[in-house]
């Protein structure tokens, strides 16, 4: 089912086109939103009576929960009817389900994230994502379990060129660089492509770090020499090699490798080697530095410009009724029940 697909079906439960084609984008990416989202999306100022026409309508109908937020002003909008994502192929979606409260902001940061180019066929599951990189190779592959890590989606325009998009949320880039070499295939595979790496403000000073991250696994191949270098050193440094009892040459060369290969870069590639073996050493296909060298393939670094620490939901506790403790049970064990709609699953 294709997104334009989705749109028509969510058109008739009742909605116009660009309020159907908002509501895709929230049950495809986040299952939360907030109405300056749809203000953005539908290119009306926020507030207008269009927009908060829309989400009482959602509200009114059961189509969504509201919650309010620690910003006495803010509302939150979970998305989780059941019929509703049942009818866009989505039934056992993630997103319709309770929204964790320390999720919220990461989850709207998704959605915006989406929002930066909202005209795109998307593919949302790693499901999908394998249907179609089946559909770019020949030949038979069957699924690697590193493949596509994360679940940040894909997009693709009607040209075919690709958009991978991925939300940093931490300054450290471990998971970025375990992202990439998991969509290597696809980098491989697509002949147009852009990497969209998106940035909170609370983020946006390790720009830099995530770009060089982009030059030491994308741009800079490892050379066979290289290679052969870390066989030897991760053996030895596997094997943990007393450097008092072997020749002075090697022990040399162990020195020197541990200065070179002591970066962020190669203590990740050494955690692959681990369970991955030499599979880990493998270069990147050269085509992909090549379409970045050639302008067939962009990286983007985009910082959202807005703020989310107040759109965190506000969880009211009521205290739990004091009973003699059973059997077995400790004093306290009964937490409070959170009251926040948000927080409790959907009927």
């Amino acid at each position: 089912m294709t997104d334009a697909e989705r749109v028509q079906i969510v058109v008739e439960y009742g909605f116009t086109e660009r309020q159907a084609r908002f509501l895709v984008l929230v049950m495809r990416h986040s299952g939360l939103c907030v109405k300056r989202q749809y203000a953005t999306f539908a290119g009306i100022a926020n507030g207008e009576e269009k927009c908060n026409a829309f989400f009482d309508k959602l509200v009114r109908r059961e189509f969504a929960v509201t919650a309010d937020c620690i910003h006495n002003r803010a509302r939150l909008y979970h998305v989780q009817h059941r019929a509703l994502y049942h009818a866009i192929g989505e039934a056992d979606g993630r997103y319709r389900r309770a929204v964790p409260a320390r999720s919220a902001a990461q989850r709207l940061m998704r959605l915006d994230a989406a929002l930066t180019a909202p005209d795109l066929d998307w593919l949302a599951t790693r499901s999908e994502k394998m249907a179609w990189l089946q559909t770019m190779t020949t030949s038979e592959s069957s699924e690697h379990p590193n493949q596509f890590p994360g679940t940040f989606p894909i997009g693709m325009d009607a040209t075919g060129h690709v958009v991978i998009l991925y939300l940093a949320t931490a300054p450290w880039t471990d998971d970025f660089r375990t992202f990439l070499i998991g969509h290597t295939a696809l980098l491989q595979m697509a002949s147009s492509w852009t990497l969209r790496i998106v940035f909170p403000q609370s983020l946006r000073r390790f720009v830099d770090a995530y770009q060089a991250v982009i030059r030491e696994e994308l741009e800079s191949p490892l050379q066979a020499a290289t290679i052969h270098d870390l066989k030897r050193y991760f053996f030895h440094r596997r094997r943990g090699t007393d450097l008092s009892t072997i020749p002075e040459a090697l022990r040399a060369f162990l020195k020197r490798c541990a200065d070179v290969f002591g970066g962020p870069r190669f203590t990740h590639l050494y955690r692959r080697w681990l369970t991955e073996d030499e599979a880990a050493l493998e270069p990147i296909p050269i085509v992909i530095p090549e379409a970045l060298a050639s302008g067939r393939a962009h990286v983007e670094c985009t910082v959202l410009p807005h703020a989310y620490e107040h759109l965190s939901p506000l969880v009211s506790r009521r205290r739990a009724r004091r009973r003699r403790p059973r059997i077995g049970e400790q004093r306290g064990d009964a937490a409070p029940h959170s009251v926040n709609p948000l927080l409790n699953p959907a009927p």
